[in-house]
């Protein structure tokens, strides 16, 4: 938990932080600032509608699982685009998602979005931080979020953790589509998230990818769409773990343990031996 919170009036506003984000490009410490930030956010129903059709939800009356991430953006943007943070925001590389779903995200309007900077760590190729973002109404907590990110280029004393991996599952094909070469570009505009790697091949190359990827929230967030009758709605936590990009375009196959109160599941390439996202599911802890 933050040590100080600073309290916004409103959500800042995305493009000055993206011009922030192009002019850091070296790191500049190894210590996190210890200050958050809050503040309350208004949910809109029709853009919520509209990440739906990107992502792949079915018409429901609950906000899709991922959604809480895109009212926390800028507020995660300001946060690591401030001068006391010491990495380069484009530099960093989402090695693991894990959210945690509270309460059903149904009737929503009003939420307190709370964001910061915890847990860094040496990893073998520099170091690993958490960002942390909260989301709470007025009944109180209703969904987590814990973002791993990587700074290459960091040294750090002490040795990286080891990684836990949990005892597979039998798992079977559920699902399969096409991330297309435009899906960058639709999922930056129900986001707001335009990092130049996901939006064409063009800007991608600026940073050393021969093609643009497939944003690791939106695979999340279709493969969340895609397990809807798998998983529990609420009191579950969900955690991915990015492993090979998906390069646009490119077809993907999704598989899946049983439905329950847990499981595991697998997104892989379809014609090609490469494992893009690996995740389970689990009663809250």
């Amino acid at each position: 938990m933050a040590s100080h919170w600073n309290y916004l009036n409103a959500p800042p506003t995305l493009p000055g932080l993206f011009v922030q984000a192009a002019l850091r490009r070296k790191v500049t410490g190894s210590v996190l600032p210890d200050e958050g930030l809050r503040c309350w956010v208004s949910v809109n129903r029709q853009q919520v509608e509209t990440y739906r059709k990107v992502c792949g939800f079915s018409n429901t009356s609950l906000m899709p699982p991922t959604y809480p991430h895109v009212l926390a953006f800028a507020l995660q943007m300001q946060l690591m685009t401030a001068k006391d943070f010491p990495f380069p925001l484009l530099g960093l590389i989402h090695l693991r998602n894990s959210i945690s779903i509270h309460r059903p995200l149904g009737g929503v309007g009003q939420v307190r979005v709370s964001v910061h900077v915890a847990n860094l760590q040496p990893h073998t190729k520099g170091a690993t931080f958490s960002l942390v973002t909260q989301i709470e109404d007025a009944l109180g907590p209703l969904w987590e979020e814990d973002s791993t990110m990587l700074c290459r280029g960091v040294q750090l004393p002490g040795e990286p953790a080891g990684d836990f991996e949990p005892a597979p599952l039998p798992l079977v094909e559920v699902a399969r589509w096409l991330a297309p070469v435009d899906i960058g570009r639709q999922y930056a505009k129900v986001s707001g998230d335009y990092n130049p790697i996901h939006l064409s091949a063009t800007s991608a190359k600026m940073f050393g990818f021969p093609t643009a990827i497939a944003h690791g929230l939106w695979l999340e967030s279709r493969t969340l769409a895609a397990l809807d009758d798998h998983l529990p709605a609420s009191n579950v936590d969900i955690s991915v773990e990015f492993q090979k990009p998906v390069r646009l375009p490119s077809e993907v196959v999704l598989s899946a343990s049983l439905a329950g109160s847990s499981g595991q599941f697998r997104l892989t390439a379809a014609n090609a031996d490469l494992v893009h996202m690996m995740g389970s599911w689990q009663p809250l802890s």
